[in-house]
């Protein structure tokens, strides 16, 4: 939309608010209500841009940005937009290599129990060094790229593998043996391929099948049901622990645990943070942690960071814990080290 002889860039803001709320308003539909959100990129001429072709990118790029800010609304074009873009792109086209240039590697965060401190298990952490570069990339800048790209199929299947091999020359080694567990993405799960790719790796590897352990979302779950159910019931007909990580940030419908083979809830870290001094958070952590247990679940506390958040989950019974008190990930030279150092607590997984 062209809106010529504005009197000032503040017009296209209130002309895109009106826009909004217009579309708004339900859409009758063979006799069903339908509803129809927008999200709108406003870029001004001349002071962004002379160019015209320049000028629908820029509506492009705010109206991308609209999005991630959750939709609905409308964002005016900036420089740093541009410049994220442009940071986008040029991540995206290293990021495509990846994997061929072998620059993927795997950190190792344990996992310990509450009551002894003994390591229960670890899980395989994603992380990317690209070429000629000494800094590793965030996971919070190239996971979701991984993502939205659907490159997250083939990288979660090299993790998977690497994680099975590594297993395996532990084994060999004479290495401490834990659980090693492994996140498995919402693409990766519904392709149907996964359990497949895990009867081949158990089957190649000799590794037991406690030994790996995958960790999924319960938004995953809820996406194609029948299948989940299917897949899962696979899993667990195999031998493969199930988690449901990041718990509390999902679906509010608690069914699924009942009607899905789970042995573990991680209790995402926000609930954890704000533990000792947020009562609210402390009420949610001793409900979930009852309500585990009563269905035969094992709980996980994830980013446990001080020795009080500690003490508290002790109390109430948490099962294990993760977190910089005991561990940061640490690369696999490092991890094995800490395996040889500690006294270790075989998880009832494994």
């Amino acid at each position: 939309m062209v809106l010529p002889d504005l009197p000032d860039a503040q017009t296209a803001g209130k002309v895109a608010q009106k826009i909004l709320e217009r579309l708004s308003a339900p859409v009758e539909l063979e006799r069903r209500e339908v509803y129809v959100t927008a999200s709108v990129g406003i870029t001004v001429y001349p002071s962004d841009t002379e160019d015209q072709d320049t000028l629908i990118r820029n509506a492009d790029v705010a109206m991308y940005r609209a999005k991630e800010q959750g939709r609905a609304n409308f964002q005016y074009f900036t420089p740093e937009m541009n410049r994220r873009t442009v940071h986008f792109l040029e991540l995206e086209s290293r990021l495509r290599h990846a994997l061929e240039r072998d620059e993927f590697l795997l950190q190792y965060q344990a996992r310990a129990d509450v009551a002894s401190g003994h390591i229960t298990g670890a899980e395989a952490l994603l992380r990317w060094r690209p070429q000629g570069s000494e800094r590793l990339v965030a996971p919070v800048e190239f996971i979701p790229l991984l993502e939205e790209t659907g490159m997250i199929v083939p990288v979660g299947e090299w993790v998977l593998s690497t994680a099975f091999e590594q297993l395996k020359r532990w084994r060999s080694d004479g290495v401490p043996l834990v659980p090693v567990a492994v996140n498995v993405s919402p693409r990766q799960f519904q392709r149907q391929e996964l359990v497949p790719a895990i009867r081949r790796l158990l089957s190649a590897t000799g590794v037991a099948p406690g030994m790996i352990e995958l960790e999924i979302t319960e938004g995953l779950v809820m996406q194609d049901t029948d299948y989940s159910v299917a897949a899962m019931k696979e899993l667990n007909a195999l031998g493969v622990p199930l988690a449901i990580d990041d718990f509390g940030t999902g679906y509010s419908s608690l069914s699924y645990l009942k009607r899905f083979a789970i042995d573990r809830l991680k209790i995402d870290r926000s609930f954890i943070r704000d533990l000792t001094t947020d009562p609210d958070d402390a009420a949610i952590i001793t409900a979930v942690i009852a309500m585990a247990h009563k269905l035969g679940l094992r709980v996980v506390a994830e980013g446990v960071e001080t020795v009080a958040q500690k003490l508290f989950l002790q109390e109430y019974g948490c099962d294990e814990f993760q977190g910089n008190l005991f561990s940061p990930p640490v690369d696999l030279d490092r991890f094995e080290v800490l395996l040889a150092t500690q006294t270790i607590s075989r998880s009832p997984a494994g």
